[in-house]
């Protein structure tokens, strides 16, 4: 892989859109990446990784936020890369997850990350994908590495590989798992130790299960479990057997048992059935001799029966009679007192036939005089209606003179309104002129007053941003000065952590003979020089925040004063009142408009309801002095006929109809109450008859007889229903003493029921004893059985299950190291890593012989480190250096840091090819090696840099990232990083 050109814009330091041309550093092999502190150099690094794979390694992957702090708010992140990878050329952008402004109004919208890849086919670049999840695995497979894989073969950070050199089998394992994928290793050996704790489970629940079927046959049989497992079996078939037997002896024993309880039980059942029935024939004899003294009874109960059947013939008949006796007697009263209502000459000698004829005469009369009646009332009516009529006639002509008055003056009054109102439309038609000046004075008043409070507002922020800077720039100062006197007292620093007897972190010696002292306050710490740092960053970024503040104010000042159009705030207000009052004139104007339009539509519109209105009371005078004249005709006619009726007579006619119509009511209830009191005597004569009759047939003297000898239905139901019970009875009894068993039973004494009753109880409780014995014994000896069986199962299931334990605990030692046939107890993942370990260490070793002069030589061990400690199982991962010059074998926390260094950079070289090679064997033709040159002197530095020569063969591009500065006169392709207060820059030289 080759990288070729790097854009950045808006990301970390980079406040502008800066580009690296790695064609043009990578041109002689060998570049260097230089630049102060802080100004972005790693940063470079973190762009390449990003465009990459979309985050960062490490801690510094842990914030999704990669926008440029320096940069405006709304410049929106981005990085681009382009780079050849297996002779395809790709180009990558991604826009990292940023806050950007709202279009409209205030606040952040946050925009996740976005990803274009694009590849180039012929002369035009083509669309691979826009998802990140495509492009994750297209950059993948292309490039054939992870993240943390590309940092460690790619990046070479020096730091890391020095750790890695220092590290404990612990830490190492986990660094050569995340590099070289080995964690399905680990993941086996995690598969055996479970598969090998549930086979354990499973034998501890076989056994369990065996040792649960033995407790269930010690308690069933009364007996005691061996301990061995071995001797479970022969003990269950023992005792089972044993159990059986005593099962068949006892069942002779209970069929004796069982016989006597029979034979005892059939001579007390025999005994009982004897008792009952002689009890029996006792009750039938005595039963029979109460029946037969009841007879007399039973005869009387018979006659009763049939005289109230006879009567009940005749009873009929005497309530007939009696009821024709009571409607005479009221009919006869009824007659009496309609007669007493008549005049006596009627009354007197009338029958019915004269008072229906009475009755007729006056309906006749009756009659005539309703017809007069209603003659007289409709003349009474005629005349009311036409004295309405003439009050009706009086009110129109007064409503006709109103109406005829007010038509008279509408029109005069509807042309001034006409004119009102044309004057009225001329005012308010000048109202949307007068707002639209209205509006626009009020966005100009708004503006200068927006103009004069951020002219304030910006005379305070460019006085805070003047403070901010003086702030800043000190901070700075005084952080440089700390770091001066620290760098100036460092052999100091250093000299407070020597111990006695420990190696020095420089020399590695473990003598301190004259160590460096500091002068009184002089001294600085790191924990200092850090806190300086942090207020010097915070001083730096509120300058910052301070200075985007002015601009923006300064924008937004601007802005209003145009919008102002050049008013200042007393002139923009006087013109906003005098718009106001006209756009309220002009409003009011309109009001009157409609006013007055309203008014005038409402003078019409009563003018012709007053018109109408006149019709309408003219022809309702019309009509109404056509009805009064019809009514007076009528009541003329009216009059003369009922003087003509009456003969002149002044007679009042209602009380007329009145007397003559209670008149005829009388005369009717009179010769009705005659005609039912003869109706009612002839039914009685015949009633009577009827009766005597009926009383001869029956053998009844009178009627009282009759009813003396009747008897109610369920009276007779109840003597009934007692002759039948009688008769039953003694039926029953005679057909009982006739019976043959109660006959052959009479002579014979009666039994013992009590001694034969305790001989059955004794036999039977016996019996039951017996029967209860054989159940348990046999129901022991079945559930013993079924146990064995269960045993047996479970004994045979057991041994496969513990076969299969022993095979799986034998493999889980083994890949963990504690197994016996495992002499250096490593683990299955750190022996596979070893076998990586020894490659890394083969290939660093040809780079650190000539770094080292041929004096140094890396060495695998499967022994524990110094950085081990008492770590358990640390084993198999283990680094010594082998010094030739003296032929001792060193710790690597033994070396100084020039030592340190280009061991570790051999290391990571080794690393790399390593790594390279198993994800794929992809060519890496663009290299970084970031820091430690520092820790060089002359000659090593020089021997380093003949290693990256090296490295340079077959076209390979490699950049050392440090600040050392002998490094700019070696190396003549360069990329300098700037650091300025607005965002770093970069510069390419040579």
């Amino acid at each position: 892989m080759r990288l070729h050109t790097l854009t950045v814009r808006a990301f970390g330091p980079f406040a502008g859109t800066e580009t690296v041309d790695f064609d043009r550093l990578g041109a002689n092999g060998l570049f260097l990446i230089h630049g102060p502190t802080g100004a972005g150099k790693t940063s470079v690094l973190d762009a390449v990784c990003f465009a990459l794979y979309g985050s960062l390694p490490g801690a510094r992957g842990k914030d999704d936020s990669y926008k440029s702090h320096h940069a405006p708010l709304d410049r929106r992140p981005e990085v681009r890369l382009e780079c050849t990878v297996r002779g395809r050329r790709v180009r990558v952008t991604r826009f990292p997850r940023w806050e950007r402004p709202k279009k409209r109004g205030s606040g952040t919208l946050v925009e996740n990350q976005k990803v274009v890849v694009e590849e180039l086919v012929g002369e035009r670049w083509e669309g691979v994908t826009t998802r990140p999840d495509e492009a994750g695995q297209f950059i993948g497979d292309l490039v054939g590495l992870t993240l943390d894989q590309f940092c460690q073969i790619v990046l070479l950070p020096q730091g890391e590989f020095s750790r890695f050199l220092r590290a404990s089998a612990k830490d190492r394992r986990a660094s050569l798992e995340r590099i070289f994928n080995t964690g399905v290793f680990r993941e086996l050996e995690d598969w055996f130790a479970e598969h090998a704790t549930r086979l354990r489970r499973e034998v501890e629940a076989a056994d369990l299960k065996v040792r649960e079927s033995a407790g269930r046959i010690a308690e069933t049989g009364r007996s005691t479990a061996p301990e061995d497992t071995e001797e479970l079996w022969a003990w269950a078939s023992e005792l089972s057997a044993l159990t059986a037997a005593v099962a068949d002896e006892v069942a002779p024993v209970v069929d004796s048992v069982a016989e006597a309880r029979e034979e005892a039980a059939r001579a007390l059942a025999e005994a009982q059935a004897l008792d009952r029935r002689r009890t029996r024939l006792a009750r039938a004899r005595a039963g029979l001799d109460e029946l037969l003294e009841q007879a007399e009874w039973r005869a009387r109960v018979d006659a009763g029966l049939a005289a109230a059947e006879r009567a009940a013939a005749v009873l009929p008949l005497l309530d007939e009679r009696d009821a024709r006796r009571t409607a005479l007697a009221k009919a006869a009263l009824v007659r009496d007192q309609a007669r007493s209502l008549l005049p006596a000459a009627i009354a007197s000698a009338a029958g019915a036939p004269e008072l229906r004829a009475a009755e007729r005469g006056c309906r006749d009369s009756l009659a005539r005089a309703e017809r007069l009646r209603a003659d007289a009332r409709r003349l009474r009516e005629r005349r009311e209606a036409i004295a309405r009529f003439d009050r009706h006639l009086a009110r129109i002509d007064e409503t006709l003179e109103r109406v005829r008055t007010h038509l008279a003056d509408l029109p005069a009054a509807i042309a001034d309104l006409g004119g009102r109102l044309g004057e009225a439309q001329g005012r308010a038609g000048r109202v949307e002129a007068a707002e639209a000046a209205l509006a626009a004075a009020v966005q100009r008043r708004d503006a200068a007053a927006e103009h004069g409070r951020l002219s304030a507002e910006l005379e305070r922020a460019e006085a805070a941003h003047r403070e901010a800077v003086d702030a800043a720039q000190a901070a700075r100062e005084h952080v440089l000065s700390l770091r001066e006197r620290r760098i100036t007292h460092m052999a100091a620093e250093l000299a407070l952590g020597l111990a006695e007897g420990e190696p020095c972190a420089v020399c590695g010696s473990a003598e301190h003979p004259a160590p460096a002292l500091a002068a009184t306050g002089s001294l600085v710490t790191a924990g200092e020089e850090r806190a300086a740092q942090a207020a010097a960053d915070e001083a730096a970024q509120r300058r910052s925040a301070a200075q985007e503040r002015v601009a923006a104010l300064r924008e937004r000042a601007a802005a209003a004063l145009e919008r102002a159009e050049g008013r200042d705030p007393g002139t923009a207000a006087a013109e906003v009142a005098e718009l106001t009052r006209q756009r309220d004139e002009a409003r009011a104007a309109v009001d009157e408009a409609r006013r007055t339009e309203e008014e005038l539509e409402g003078l019409a519109d009563r003018l012709e309801r007053t018109r109408a209105h006149e019709a309408e009371q003219a022809r309702q005078r019309s009509e109404t002095a056509a009805h009064r004249d019809g009514a007076v005709e009528e009541c003329d006619r009216l009059a003369a006929a009922l003087h003509e009726a009456l003969g002149g007579e002044d007679v009042d006619l209602d009380a007329r109809v009145q007397d003559l119509h209670a008149e005829a009511e009388l005369l009717a209830e009179a010769a009705a109450a005659v005609e039912e009191h003869g109706r009612a005597a002839g039914e009685l004569d015949t009633a009577e008859a009827a009766l005597a009759e009926a009383l001869a047939g029956a053998g009844f003297a009178d009627g009282a007889a009759a009813r003396s000898a009747a008897l109610d239905e369920r009276e007779r139901r109840e003597l009934r229903s007692q002759a039948r019970l009688h008769d039953d009875a003694l039926a029953a009894v005679r057909a009982t003493l006739e019976d043959p068993e109660l006959a052959a039973v009479a002579d014979l004494p009666p039994p013992d029921l009590s001694a034969l009753k305790a001989a059955a109880d004794e036999a039977a409780l016996a019996a039951e004893r017996a029967v209860t014995l054989r159940g348990l014994w046999r129901q022991r000896a079945d559930r013993l059985a079924a146990l064995r069986a269960e045993l047996r199962s479970r004994l045979d299931d057991c041994g496969p299950v513990l076969r299969r334990y022993r095979i799986a605990e034998g493999m889980r030692a083994l890949t963990a190291g504690t197994a016996k046939d495992n002499t250096d107890g490593v683990r299955l993942s750190a022996y596979v890593l070893a076998a990586r370990l020894e490659q890394v260490v083969a290939a660093a070793n040809d780079r650190l012989y000539t770094m080292s002069d041929g004096r140094y030589e890396l060495r695998y061990t499967v022994d524990k480190t110094v950085s081990d400690g008492r770590a358990q199982k640390a084993g198999g991962l283990g680094i010594r250096v082998v010094d030739a010059w003296t032929g001792a074998e060193r710790d690597p926390a033994t070396l100084s840091g020039g030592e340190t260094f280009f061991s570790s950079l051999a290391l990571a070289l080794g690393l790399g090819d390593v790594a390279s090679a198993e994800a794929g064997g992809a060519d890496i033709d663009t290299l970084f090696v970031d820091e430690g040159f520092g820790t060089l002197d002359e000659d090593t530095l020089e021997e380093v840099m003949d290693v990256l020569d090296r490295l340079r063969d077959g076209g390979r591009a490699v950049g050392v990232v440090s600040h050392v500065a002998d490094l700019r006169h070696r190396i003549t392709g360069r990329l300098q990083v700037v650091k300025t207060a607005a965002g770093s820059h970069i510069r390419h030289a040579g």
